[in-house]
């Protein structure tokens, strides 16, 4: 495995590994503005049109890649040029074997970033029209990453912005989203007494109900309508995050708004319907992760 640690424009400490992925740390000087990080996203780069590098926007291609994909924008120190960042970043990927794909430079900032570059959706990329403006990607040797660099001159005397785009090129995962209808939730509750509904949405932090909630309410009512003989308890959970009084508070009245909406939208009788809330008391996975407390925000329907 190729690693290199290299000083940008003696300011910027840049690892980059074509295996172990980019690791960045803040450079002395300068100020971190914008971090993500999404494991599944969309970004377009710059790419050559055949064997010869592009050197100007129009005669790059433009591709859009899928995949986990990190950003980072830095505003560099007054007393470094965009240009001397730039050059800097190009010989640290050329010294860890990164393919150069695309290296065009331009003074018309808006329309390069609103037609050629993956960062228009960054706050904060005002830059005078007739300053220079660079642009760099690459691609590791095995093809595994891709990387993408802006680096811009200030606007009206402010520092320089260098932004980073780390992309992990992967397919995205499936099946990650159930179909429950009210047949599946039949048959749950027959088996096990129980069905978590993962399909019932609420404003943050809140009781109420988002429209997206609607399909899922939907099939609770068909089922009802179908087994009038069924009572159900409906109970709310939440995570762990925040107070527990709070929480035990909060699933309670979401269960009673999801009960209401039975009730008032779907005519479902109120004496088949009893809304309870345990709060975060009954997990069913880790709220030591973002994936483990999803699992746990849910609303259950038990049988009575």
């Amino acid at each position: 495995m190729k690693r290199i640690q290299i000083i940008i424009a003696v300011v910027l400490a840049l690892s980059i590994s074509a295996k172990a992925g980019f690791v960045f740390t803040q450079f002395p000087g300068s100020k971190l503005t914008y971090h993500t990080k999404k494991n599944f996203d969309e970004i377009t780069i710059l790419k050559n049109t055949g064997s010869t590098r592009c050197k100007k926007p129009k005669e790059c291609k433009k591709e859009t890649i899928d995949g986990s994909i990190e950003r980072f924008v830095y505003r560099i120190p007054p007393n470094r040029t965009a240009l001397e960042v730039y050059k800097n970043f190009e010989i640290a990927l050329k010294r860890a074997d990164f393919h150069i794909l695309a290296q065009p430079r331009t003074k018309q900032i808006r329309y390069f970033i609103d037609k050629y570059c993956g960062f228009h959706d960054i706050n904060g990329f005002g830059s005078e029209d007739d300053k220079d403006h660079f642009y760099i990607s690459a691609e590791a040797p095995d093809k595994s990453e891709y990387i993408m660099i802006y680096v811009g001159e200030g606007y009206r005397g402010r520092p320089g912005k260098a932004a980073i785009g780390i992309i992990k090129p992967k397919q995205m995962e499936t099946a990650l989203v159930k179909i429950v209808n009210a047949e599946i939730m039949k048959k749950e509750i027959e088996t096990n007494g129980h069905i978590p509904i993962y399909g019932i949405y609420f404003d943050f932090n809140k009781a109420r109900l988002q429209p997206s909630s609607e399909p899922t309410i939907k099939e609770i009512a068909k089922l009802l309508k179908k087994n009038p003989s069924l009572k159900l308890y409906v109970v709310g959970h939440t995570d762990n995050i925040g107070n527990l009084n709070y929480n035990m508070e909060l699933s309670k009245r979401r269960a009673k708004a999801v009960v209401d909406e039975l009730v008032k939208k779907y005519n479902i009788d109120p004496g088949r319907l009893k809304a309870f809330g345990v709060g975060p008391l009954a997990p069913v996975s880790t709220n030591k992760t973002e994936k483990g407390r999803s699992k746990n925000r849910r609303v259950e329907l038990i049988e009575q």
